[in-house]
């Protein structure tokens, strides 16, 4: 299984938290506190980065990694934990999964929150050459232009430099090129515009007002294909975990309302057509 973490009380409603490509269950750390409060929550690490090994994907081999391929291993931790159902939020690649998920497992999910995600990361060439350079020189050379896309700060060299960014840019130097590079063909392969439609948990779309990789606009390309969607923007770069109180603070109470109740706020008295609202 990919590896993980468990914290908080056992029998309260599980979480899983997803990381985004080239972070570890440390991208989550900051938020921790608040949310294992209320929540089980279940940080889990992608193949090839943290704990977990390169070998758990079906098939590394280039170009033939899937969002679907990451979406069975995260499945495959909620069974061996025996939750049919949690709710679920993730950052980038994690999001895409948790988005995958609630596009074609909707029974499993209660909650959905995409953070600093997209439908679509943009033309697949940039990902195979990434995956490419990866594959032959590792992830070093990814180290100097990180900062400037994982954080808000204009001067990436003393953000690079806090406790948080050392951390995740030391999990980013540490990662298998193999998984790393498998989880760009996953980014490069993954497009679901046409399918965000079939989302009906209840959605929380986190955007980042300075994020370069999937700007603003991509969470509300997001937020305007799922029905049942909120999106919220933070003053941060492609990494809200950065905003650790802000995001904890948006994530809690949406998780925490139980989607019956949420359908009888948006709709008393009716059985569909779920509205949409936008929080600024």
């Amino acid at each position: 299984m990919l590896h993980h973490h468990l914290s908080g009380p056992a029998d309260a409603p599980p979480l899983v938290l997803g990381p985004s490509l080239g972070t570890s269950t440390a991208v989550w750390a900051a938020a921790l506190p608040e949310l294992s409060r209320r929540f089980r929550v279940l940080r889990y690490d992608l193949p090839g980065h943290g704990g977990s090994p390169a070998g758990l994907l079906p098939s590394p081999e280039p170009g033939r990694t899937t969002v679907a391929d990451l979406t069975d291993l995260v499945l495959d931790l909620a069974d061996h934990h025996g939750w049919d159902r949690f709710h679920y939020a993730g950052i980038s690649l994690g999001g895409a999964v948790g988005a995958r998920l609630a596009a074609h497992r909707p029974e499993r999910i209660a909650s959905l929150a995409l953070v600093c995600s997209s439908a679509h990361f943009g033309p697949p060439e940039p990902w195979h050459e990434r995956a490419a350079l990866v594959r032959t020189e590792g992830t070093a050379p990814l180290l100097t232009t990180a900062p400037g896309r994982w954080f808000a700060s204009p001067d990436t060299t003393v953000t690079a430099g806090t406790p948080f960014a050392r951390r995740l840019l030391a999990d980013l130097a540490a990662a298998d090129p193999t998984g790393y590079a498998a989880c760009c063909d996953a980014l490069a392969g993954y497009d679901l515009r046409s399918e965000l439609h079939r989302i009906t948990a209840p959605a929380l779309v986190v955007g980042g007002s300075r994020d370069t990789a999937t700007p603003p606009a991509h969470a509300r390309e997001l937020a305007a294909g799922i029905a049942s969607s909120r999106l919220l923007l933070l003053d941060c770069g492609h990494l809200a975990a950065e905003r650790p109180r802000e995001l904890a603070a948006a994530l809690l109470p949406h998780a925490s309302v139980e989607p019956a109740a949420r359908d009888r706020k948006r709709n008393p008295g009716s059985a569909g057509g779920a509205g949409r609202s936008t929080l600024r």
